[in-house]
């Protein structure tokens, strides 16, 4: 197999999955950016390319977006429904919709008030489908450290779960209830 057949395998096999990736790290514009300068790099470094290329392409990617906030300034808002829209494409939701939305919604809050870390450790896991060892080489950790990470990050998430489903729970005060409450407490 020559180098060119052999980068066009693993680009058909793991674009998706990179740009999901990036996507989530940077956005969707910025994302397809990161994704094509990974490529760049894959073929550059086909002979370091390993098998399988997926874990080192996310580590090329994940390596990009961190040399790309070290130049800019600017902070970047992780793109989580974008990625699970990405990552779920093939996948059929059956059941009541408001469920699912409200589902999501919840999913979607508690994960974003999790730490950056914790996010991207969680989103490899689950949306991008490594496992432990695959995701540890991403971030650059053992699979010692990288197991005590998700298992502490999954301790946050659910936490973050219930918070989250709580505040969905709770009834939503009325202009005039705010207006009574904020009066009864104030002084005469």
């Amino acid at each position: 197999m020559t180098n060119a057949e052999r980068f066009r395998d693993v680009y058909e096999e793991c674009y998706s999955r990179v740009l999901a990736y990036a996507t989530s790290l940077v956005g969707r514009e910025v994302g397809e950016d990161i994704t094509s300068e990974t490529f760049t790099v894959a073929w550059r470094r086909m002979r370091d390319l390993p098998h399988p290329a997926l874990p080192w392409l996310l580590g090329v990617a994940r390596n990009l977006v961190r040399e790309l906030r070290r130049r800019n300034t600017h902070q970047y808002i992780l793109a989580a429904e974008e990625a699970q829209r990405i990552g779920s494409r093939a996948e059929a939701h059956v059941g009541d919709i408001a469920a699912v939305v409200t589902d999501r919604h919840i999913a979607l809050q508690a994960l974003a008030s999790l730490p950056e870390a914790d996010r991207e450790l969680l989103t490899l896991i689950s949306w991008h489908g490594l496992n432990t060892k695959e995701a540890a080489r991403v971030l650059d950790c053992t699979t010692a450290t990288l197991a005590v990470r998700l298992y502490r990050a999954r301790r946050r998430l659910e936490k973050a779960l219930d918070a989250a489903q709580a505040s969905e729970d709770a009834p939503a005060a009325s202009p005039e209830t705010t207006f009574l409450t904020h009066q009864q407490g104030a002084p005469a």
